[in-house]
């Protein structure tokens, strides 16, 4: 990957969302900048945060869009078009309810499986071909409580694996720029890192 990478991470704006499911994107994204002293700054032409650096020899854009989930592809958009760069060099990293908690998937395309986040991006952008990286918070506890779920903190017994699940979410990034999609779906796409974690607790 030579070209400029868009890494994306989706969430809601604001402390009042800031420890809930959906916002595992910005946890993700957040402890990435991070690790790499990659500072982020808003930008109200943009509507969101972002911030440059590189990551493995890559030329990275962090971005956290900051128009709340349903209207991220606004955000994403703009982003986009600033750069000059096409969806493909997108990779978006998001809460998937369909995945347990602890499970991770990487994905080349495709639809938006029911995460609005997702949607915004496919209607604002025209395309569903963009990398991504599905985050399981699940158990799913069924549609009609989908809104509720979302929207609540990790209960306690869960936020003790964040710290393991976002570092396997880092080094699975890092993996995806250094080779690619099929050696990252491989390498992590049937990982349960929550059964890692207690074999090594045992």
């Amino acid at each position: 990957m030579n070209d400029l990478l868009l890494i994306t991470g989706l969430g809601n704006p604001g402390e009042k969302y800031k420890n809930t499911r959906h916002n595992t994107g910005f946890m993700i994204t957040g402890a990435l900048a991070e690790k790499y002293g990659i500072t982020g700054k808003f930008s109200s032409k943009l509507n969101a945060i972002t911030g440059k650096g590189k990551i493995k020899n890559t030329e990275t854009v962090i971005v956290q869009p900051q128009t709340f989930m349903n209207l991220s592809g606004e955000a994403v958009a703009r982003v986009l078009k600033w750069y000059g760069i096409g969806v493909e060099n997108l990779f978006v990293i998001f809460d998937d309810i369909s995945l347990e908690l602890g499970k991770i998937r990487f994905r080349p395309s495709g639809s938006a499986g029911g995460h609005n986040g997702i949607k915004s991006i496919i209607a604002a952008c025209g395309s569903e071909n963009f990398p991504r990286l599905k985050v399981g918070i699940g158990p799913d506890p069924g549609e009609q409580l989908w809104a509720g779920y979302v929207l609540k903190p990790f209960s306690e017994g869960e936020k003790k694996y964040l710290p393991e699940i976002t570092d396997v979410c880092i080094e699975a990034v890092e993996y995806y720029i250094t080779e690619d999609m099929d050696a990252a779906r491989n390498r992590y796409n049937g990982l349960d890192i929550l059964e890692e974690v207690r074999q090594q607790d045992n």
